[in-house]
């Protein structure tokens, strides 16, 4: 995304080939190619799973033209009072992670969240029966990275306060457990004492794919906060941490703060290996599988060489064969989609906000550079006057970041001119005004936009998971398509995004003919069968078969 790869640089190639691992790299390259309208091979993989696709502007259907499921997320009262699944306790050892060493953000916060809706206490009344220790756990609200430095980094310290003392804090909060299991606090000292009375076995297999005892994961604790202290350390005064799946250090910390909360919250603790999986939303990389898509791009890039790319393909490479025995299944391209907000001649979208509560720096980052992927927007009202409320050049309106949108006369049905230069992309933004957003919801974006990607499918059969509380069979990322037999497979970001398989068929309304294809002379398709019995009708071009 540095501006020194502009449209011209992507103009200087034939055609551009992605392996990248993030939705927001993958946006930004597809709106870099159709600037400069050059041919971009897409692909993917997940585990078993793989896809290729060609995208040619006016040809094809751009990376961002069919809706994809966002990455879940989840309450902060949930994350920070009530968790009930390990995906929240590794949710919130991140959060810690950035409080502690990394960049303080208001909307990661960890300590307990007394604004909590269900807990409707009255904390003068409970205060009093809180007995964590003001001298080394200090429950007082304050910065939480300014407290850690306030001891020095001190493991026992951190570790009283953030599993002993705000546990205890929340504890006071009566109404929260009165339908669930209380947590229960830890202390170190009596941890420690126990720990010398009573030896623990050390787990058997592989040293990621062990889980600790709870002392185990104390001692991973301190080790962890000393080694990220030291790092800070070298770093100078005001340094800060970014964390890495694949630092050791950073990834064991949050290995251990999540286990010890499971452990509190009574949950059944989780491996390195389980953990680094959740955080990272790691689907783990097969060789075979990267070999083929590798082969596949190549294939399809030779085909753009070649002057042919009315012969590219969308191809899907599946784990298990189809019921013709064919594991790479090869789709005709689709057209662009006339409601996508990125290749349409007039990029055009209407979101959903509350003018009185929304800021111009969440319209920045939240909406412009999140949800539809700019790098450096600058904003104008179509008012007449052509009012800048946000510009890429550092300075000119910082001044603006804190104010609300009804402040520059925004209101419902105003319209505002979005443009990233350097994207060469223009969105115009119709705006929605509400009161009725639900709770920690911002705003939302009405009609066919990605947020509103139909879920997945379920399988029954594949309960079991690793990957961000879903399946294993999580799927690769350049397509969104849902699919409910063999040969067909939905498709989203590996890295990114939260991920689940759809191989049961399902009954669903709209229809699509086959797309007979031109290399094998076999029909093929992207779209789900109503049932099994279709199988029997694969060679007829005229059957009709049902869209998710």
């Amino acid at each position: 995304m540095n501006p020194d790869y502009n449209v011209e640089f992507f103009r200087k190639f034939m055609l551009v080939m992605n392996a990248l691992d993030n939705r927001a790299a993958r946006n930004h390259v597809n709106r870099m190619c159709l600037a400069a309208d050059i041919p971009l091979i897409e692909s993917g993989t997940a585990g078993y799973l793989g896809q290729v696709t060609v995208i040619k502007k006016g040809m094809t259907e751009c990376y961002e033209c069919q809706p994809k499921p966002t990455q879940k997320t989840f309450p902060g009262c949930t994350i920070r009072n009530t968790p009930s699944e390990p995906i929240h306790c590794i949710v919130w050892a991140k959060y810690l992670f950035n409080q502690l060493f990394g960049e303080e953000d208001a909307d990661q916060e960890v300590s307990p969240d007394t604004a909590d809706p269900e807990a409707a206490w009255n904390p003068e009344e409970t205060a009093a029966r809180a007995t964590a220790s003001e001298k080394d756990g200090d429950i007082k609200r304050v910065s939480t990275k300014e407290w850690a430095r306030s001891t020095g980094y001190d493991p026992v310290k951190l570790f009283n306060k953030l599993f002993k003392d705000d546990i205890m804090y929340l504890l006071t909060m009566d109404k929260l457990w009165k339908k669930r299991k209380a947590p229960a606090p830890l202390d170190w000292q009596q941890l420690e004492n126990s720990v010398c009375s009573q030896q623990e076995t050390p787990a058997a297999g592989l040293k990621d794919q062990k889980v600790l005892g709870v002392w185990g994961y104390c001692q991973m604790f301190q080790q962890s906060v000393e080694t990220l202290r030291s790092q800070l350390q070298e770093k100078g005064e005001g340094a800060e941490l970014v964390w890495d799946k694949d630092d050791p250090p950073a990834m064991d910390f949050v290995t251990a703060a999540a286990n010890l909360r499971m452990h509190i919250f009574s949950m059944n603790m989780k491996s390195r290996f389980d953990v680094k999986s959740m955080a990272g939303n790691i689907i783990p990389a097969i060789a075979t599988t990267n070999a083929v898509i590798a082969g596949l791009i190549v294939l399809e890039g030779l085909k753009i060489l070649s002057g042919e790319l009315e012969s590219c393909r969308t191809i899907f490479l599946n784990k298990c064969p189809n019921l013709r025995k064919k594991l790479l299944v090869p789709c005709v391209l689709d057209p662009p989609s006339s409601n996508c907000y990125v290749c349409a001649s007039k990029p055009e979208v209407t979101v959903k906000l509350n003018v009185h509560k929304t800021t111009v720096l969440c319209l920045q980052d939240r909406i412009l550079k999140e949800r539809f992927g700019m790098v450096a927007p600058d904003v104008q009202i179509e008012d007449g006057k052509g009012t800048i409320l946000i510009s890429s050049e550092e300075g000119e309106t910082e001044a603006n970041n804190s104010k609300f949108l009804s402040d520059f006369g925004i209101r419902n049905g105003s319209r505002l001119q979005s443009d990233d230069f350097l994207q060469d992309y223009t969105l115009l933004i119709n705006v929605l005004h509400t009161e009725e957003l639900e709770r920690d919801v911002e705003f939302e974006v009405v009609g066919e936009a990605p947020d509103k990607a139909p879920p997945p499918q379920s399988n029954q059969e594949e309960v079991n998971s690793i990957t961000n509380g879903n399946k294993d069979s999580a799927q690769p990322s350049t397509s969104s398509k849902a699919a409910a037999d063999d040969d067909d497979i939905m498709i989203v970001d590996s890295e990114e995004e939260e991920v689940a398989s759809s191989s049961s068929a399902a009954a669903t309304a709209g229809s699509k003919r086959k797309h007979p294809d031109s290399e094998t002379g076999e029909t093929s398709t992207k779209r789900p069968r109503t049932d099994q019995s279709g199988a029997a009708a694969d060679n007829d071009d005229d059957d009709i078969i049902a869209l998710d």
